[in-house]
């Protein structure tokens, strides 16, 4: 019988908070525990290209492709630098494309993570309800536990 490994998704996007998250939550499970460090990039609107009703487009196939090719650079860029601050030996780097939320959760789905590290902004009740949040939708969907830490650094500078 063949023995899975257990998987944690981390999900990075790029800024110091995240990565302070990710390194908070992933102190929380188990050190052999496979890290899958994620990031979401959204896609390029295909509409720049193809325009809608009587707008033509305003840019090239190749500029687009460029565009996309561009954030998908950003992605790769962003995990690399936050994988080199991790201090496991075992990280998986991947860049996804579509809508965050959904995205983080359809891959935990996938691999059959136990858990998910995800930081959060710390946005107020308003804010968030009229701005929407990527963890509160992870929270809510995931297949597995959630792991959300914030923007706290443990000073006790107010």
């Amino acid at each position: 019988m063949m023995q899975t490994r257990d998987v944690v998704v981390a999900c990075a996007d790029g800024s110091e908070l995240s990565t302070k998250a990710i390194v908070a939550g992933l102190a929380l499970v188990p050190e052999d525990w496979h890290v899958v460090l994620v990031t979401v990039v959204e896609p390029v609107d295909p509409t720049l290209v193809s325009g809608t009703g009587l707008a033509g487009g305003t840019i090239t196939p190749e500029t687009f492709d460029a565009l996309a090719q561009d954030q998908l650079d950003s992605g790769k860029q962003a995990v690399a630098a936050v994988a080199a601050d991790l201090e496991r030996s075992d990280v998986e780097t991947r860049v996804v494309i579509g809508s965050p939320g959904v995205t983080i959760c359809d891959l935990a789905d996938e691999l059959s993570a136990r858990a998910i590290v995800i930081g959060t902004r710390g946005r107020g009740g308003f804010k968030r309800a009229f701005l929407g949040s990527v963890s509160d939708h992870v929270v809510r969907n995931a297949p597995c536990p959630v792991i959300v830490t914030g923007a706290h650094d443990g000073s006790t500078d107010d």
